[in-house]
């Protein structure tokens, strides 16, 4: 007999994307956006571009590496990227999960490159690496939002590369160390991480990014959203608070109340720290039961963000399982994503508290007996 848990999660808020807003958070904290003023306004640029320089210090980014606000969330970002810098090299992409085959397929048949080479892991799984070359262009997502698994560090990468590296880390900023020296280009979004709001892309690149950008001219026509150069030089004014399309001030300073609370505890190293105490709450749990398991059995590439799991039951009961947490309030949008093998997906990021989730696995295991035959 498992008797129902007396206490819910405060903040029953697990999903992978929108993601949980941060502890303590309250309407007010928007009370001084601009509203009704022009982003291209004084205070409009100045509130973008504290965006971007509190980005860049809190992620520890290079000096000469630039960062800008673009449009369509991190797909809009990485697209960008990719219509942009592809095609002078071979092209090597490394996937694991849903995004990172969206862009190997994007590449083959969007963009139509030729020579393209793939190097796909079942999902939980790393790929093999030895064949990647990195006198390509090397194109990859760091964390698998839909798998579990991330690279466990930058050793793969060397530092005399001729390519470039394109990365996709959008579940990965502000929960991972990230060899910043190792990456080209790299988007994000901010309602991964921080809990921002959505629609917001950002790109990264580094110097060889831009002389990449400055120096090549892909035989595809860009559409405006996608245009980073004009006259042959870069567009310098985004990576400084001007934006390509119109963004919302709202979410602007939705996301500067984040990254202000990312500073008050403990930044980057703060921020990581919270999101491996909370995979630890779900490694505890694992661990005592044999009903579930992680979908990335090596916990050296086992996702701190995205923890994906699998449960012994039928689809059916597994659907009953979810829905009861549901019902309960108890944990919410924890379904794998639809293209995944069939699980749950907890998110593990810095704003979900340790407690919370602590409570949710006593829902979970007595969901559990709820339903199984």
């Amino acid at each position: 007999m498992h008797p129902k848990p007396q206490e819910k999660p405060a903040r029953p808020y697990f999903s992978s994307g929108p993601c949980a807003k941060r502890p303590g958070y309250n309407l007010q904290a928007l009370r001084l956006a601009p509203l009704g003023r022009s982003h291209r306004s004084s205070i409009g640029k100045t509130r973008l571009r504290e965006a971007i320089e509190k980005t860049k210090i809190i992620l520890g980014l290079p000096e000469d590496y630039l960062l800008g606000i673009v449009p369509a969330s991190d797909t809009g970002a990485f697209e960008m990227a990719m219509w942009n810098l592809l095609g002078e090299r071979t092209v090597d992409v490394i996937y694991f999960e849903a995004f990172g085959k969206t862009w190997a397929d994007d590449i083959t048949r969007q963009l139509k490159l030729e020579n393209v080479n793939l190097f796909k892991g079942d999902y939980g799984f790393m790929p093999d690496l030895t064949g990647v070359s990195f006198d390509h262009d090397v194109v990859f997502t760091w964390n698998g939002t839909t798998s579990g698994v991330k690279f466990p560090g930058g050793d793969f990468i060397p530092a005399d590369r001729k390519g470039l590296t394109l990365c996709d880390a959008t579940s990965a900023v502000f929960a991972m160390e990230i060899p910043w020296e190792k990456i080209d280009a790299a988007t994000f979004s901010w309602q991964k991480v921080l809990g921002g709001e959505a629609a917001h892309g950002m790109l990264i690149l580094s110097p060889r990014a831009v002389e990449r950008l400055e120096n090549y001219n892909p035989p595809w026509p860009l559409p405006k959203i996608f245009r980073l150069k004009k006259n042959g030089k870069l567009m310098a004014e985004i990576f400084d608070g001007s934006t390509i399309n119109t963004p919302s001030m709202l979410c602007c300073e939705d996301y500067l109340d984040a990254l202000q609370w990312a500073e008050n505890i403990g930044g980057l190293k703060g921020l990581i720290g919270r999101s491996e105490a909370n995979l630890k709450v779900i490694e505890g749990f694992v661990s005592k039961h044999d009903w579930i398991n992680f979908l990335a059995g090596d916990p050296e590439i086992r996702s701190n963000t995205s923890v994906c799991l699998t449960v012994k039951l039928e689809p059916d009961r597994l659907k009953q399982l979810v829905k009861l947490l549901e019902t309960e309030e108890a944990a919410l949008d924890i379904a794998s994503y639809r293209d995944a093998p069939g699980g749950l997906r907890f998110w593990c990021g810095a704003t979900v508290e340790k407690e919370d989730l602590e409570k949710a696995m006593q829902w979970l295991e007595w969901a559990y007996h709820q339903v199984k035959p």
